[in-house]
């Protein structure tokens, strides 16, 4: 996968719990889980930017590329 997902990560150094941050940046549950289990096929860039508010970090720190483009990996 080209980009890996750090939510858990941040959401631990910050303390907070994916539920608060769901009500916080007023998303589902079962979104929240879908984007940290890295299945999301994609985020608004709105709600990107919101958790990054709540969890006073940037998006690189949550979002991060491997390195390696999904057509190398099936090569």
């Amino acid at each position: 996968m080209a980009i890996k997902i750090y939510l858990d990560e941040v959401l631990k150094k910050n303390n907070m719990t994916s539920k608060e941050l769901c009500k916080l940046v007023g998303i589902t549950e079962a979104n929240l889980s879908i984007l940290r289990s890295g299945k999301a096929k994609g985020i608004r860039f709105h709600t990107i930017n919101r958790v990054c508010y709540f969890l006073h970090c940037d998006v690189g720190d949550i979002l991060k590329f491997d390195g390696v483009l999904e057509e190398e990996e099936d090569e």
